[in-house]
């Protein structure tokens, strides 16, 4: 794979991950379309999608996955569909992104691992701007969608970790997206009375599933292995910036002082901790 298609495939993924935020954002503000609709929608898409992916590729094998695995993925779909209610997508995108990285950096302390000073003293400033973010005041975003989207980062996390050294990457997602469906299935007949559908609501819907998550988790997987850790970690930094430029200029979002601050300190401290140090990156080389 040529280093122009890597860094192709790298940028396709990283929009396919900031769009999942656009998308959702758009859906929830300018359609009738209710959360736990949008959510069923985009899980059963994703299913799909990855279901004849997996198929294509093995088709004696088929998907894979685990429960545990799919109710993480559920709860952080229902989580990121509700959150997007009342947030922007450029501040969804940063809280979601934050928490998906604390939730696996505090898993790595829990398993012994120990922060250098650097590291400390980013996990520090990621939290400082985190709290600088969510505290009240005019610009402050609503505490519910936030708290909600925190919670939806936490379970991307640890659908993350439980991911790591599973298998195929593909069969494996099939595999979770599929059992995904079925609380899904729950939670679209308790919802039933509130449910609200209309053709764009369900096309961004679709667009969110099959698209920018099954297409962007399968490009981004692809393109993993040629990627250095250090390069793919750095890469991640963006997803916000992408989705906060997205909401400026698809939606109207304007960024406010407090976004921009909070995004540099949340940014640059996870940045500070997830980056290897050149001795670290030199006993690799």
């Amino acid at each position: 794979m040529t280093r122009a298609r890597v860094f192709t495939l790298t940028l396709l993924a990283l929009v396919a991950f900031a769009g999942n935020s656009l998308l959702c954002r758009v859906a929830l503000k300018h359609t009738a379309i209710d959360p736990a609709s949008f959510t069923s929608v985009r899980l059963v898409s994703g299913a799909l999608v990855l279901w004849l992916l997996a198929r294509s590729r093995a088709a004696q094998a088929g998907p894979a996955g685990n429960w545990r695995s799919a109710l993480a993925l559920f709860a952080y779909a229902v989580l990121f569909s509700w959150a997007y209610v009342s947030l922007t997508a450029a501040t969804g995108a940063l809280l979601l992104f934050g928490a998906v990285q604390a939730t696996m950096i505090g898993y790595g302390w829990w398993m012994g691992e120990r922060l250098r000073a650097r590291q400390l003293f980013g996990f520090v400033l990621a939290v400082t701007g985190l709290i600088g973010l969510l505290l009240p005041g005019l610009s402050a975003p609503p505490l519910q969608g936030s708290l909600l989207m925190l919670a939806a980062g936490a379970a991307w996390g640890i659908y993350t970790l439980r991911g790591k050294g599973s298998g195929d990457p593909t069969r494996v997602t099939a595999g979770n997206f599929l059992r995904a469906v079925v609380p899904t299935a729950v939670l679209s007949v308790a919802t039933l009375p509130w449910a609200s559908l209309d053709a764009r609501g369900v096309a961004f819907a679709i667009a969110s599933g099959a698209l920018a998550s099954a297409l962007g988790y399968i490009v981004w997987y692809a393109v993993l292995p040629r990627l250095k850790v250090s390069t793919a970690a750095t890469a991640q930094l963006s997803v916000p910036m992408i989705a906060a430029l997205g909401g400026i200029v698809f939606l109207g979002e304007a960024p406010t002082l407090r976004l921009v601050v909070a995004s540099a300190a949340i940014l640059g401290g996870i940045a500070c901790v997830v980056m290897p140090s050149e001795s670290a990156a030199a006993r690799r080389a």
